[in-house]
């Protein structure tokens, strides 16, 4: 049996993505060994050949700089993005172009914001001036704002949510999306695997066809986290869920 090392960064989401590749390579007679840590080191390692496979670069902005010399992308896993929202689905707010135009009754002014998502909301704050209208933010690290934005959905109050997509808030719901007209928090990403330099030429030509055709969607990996988050599943468990077609509603 082939060993391979897969790395992915210590989330939830990036587990759920390298479990679903998981179950591929081990059809095919792959053993991987699994490495987690901070983006940064598992980058190093990657270029260095400690790794052989990363789960998942969202290019081309925010993991741009993992593409060293000689590391390979392969693959078009899903498109993660970054999006604001509304805590109310019958809300009649929209789109970003209206927020700033309500009032503090209907929409709180504090936007509950994720550490990793601090530059894409103040970009959005400048490009729709809704600094002007009476918008700050209040920055927790991501697993805190995640948490408060779940508890605030349960409540009346009516708040922008700032998320990333997937994210298992996505697979509950209760919430709106606004529309994003003029790009503030930035555009769709493509969620891709990257090969330790020299892999794609030592990698069984059918396994590397496979993994090049797989595609996941934000809407799976968000189920995936929702089923790990809430339901107690594992990783593998979540990944054997949806190849079953178990996870998603038919």
């Amino acid at each position: 049996m082939t060993t391979i090392t897969l790395a992915h960064p210590d989330s939830t989401i990036h587990e759920a993505t390298a479990a679903a590749i998981i179950r591929v390579l081990e059809a095919n007679d792959v053993e991987p060994e699994i490495v987690v840590g901070p983006k940064a080191a598992l980058g190093q390692m990657l270029s260095n050949g400690e790794v052989d496979l990363y789960i998942s670069a969202w290019l081309p902005e925010l993991d741009s700089d993992l593409l060293t010399s000689g590391v390979t992308p392969l693959g078009h896993l899903f498109n993660p993005g970054a999006y604001c929202c509304i805590s109310q689905e019958d809300a009649s707010v929209t789109s970003l172009t209206d927020v700033a135009q309500t009032t503090q009754n209907e929409l709180s002014r504090t936007i509950i914001t994720p550490a990793s998502l601090q530059q894409q909301v103040e970009h959005m704050l400048a490009t729709y001036a809704l600094a002007d209208a009476g918008f700050i933010l209040e920055v927790m690290e991501d697993e805190q704002a995640l948490a408060s934005l779940s508890h605030k959905l349960g409540t009346q109050e009516r708040i922008l949510m700032p998320l990333t997509q997937p994210c298992f808030l996505f697979h509950q719901g209760g919430f709106r999306i606004l529309t994003d007209p003029k790009g503030g928090m930035g555009k769709e990403m493509d969620a891709r695997m990257l090969l330790r330099p020299g892999l794609a030429e030592e990698l069984d030509r059918d396994l590397m066809d496979e993994l090049d055709e797989l595609m996941l969607s934000t809407k799976v990996i968000s189920a995936m986290d929702y089923a790990m988050r809430t339901e107690g599943l594992t990783a593998d468990e979540a990944a054997e869920s949806w190849q079953r077609g178990k996870l998603l509603p038919r």
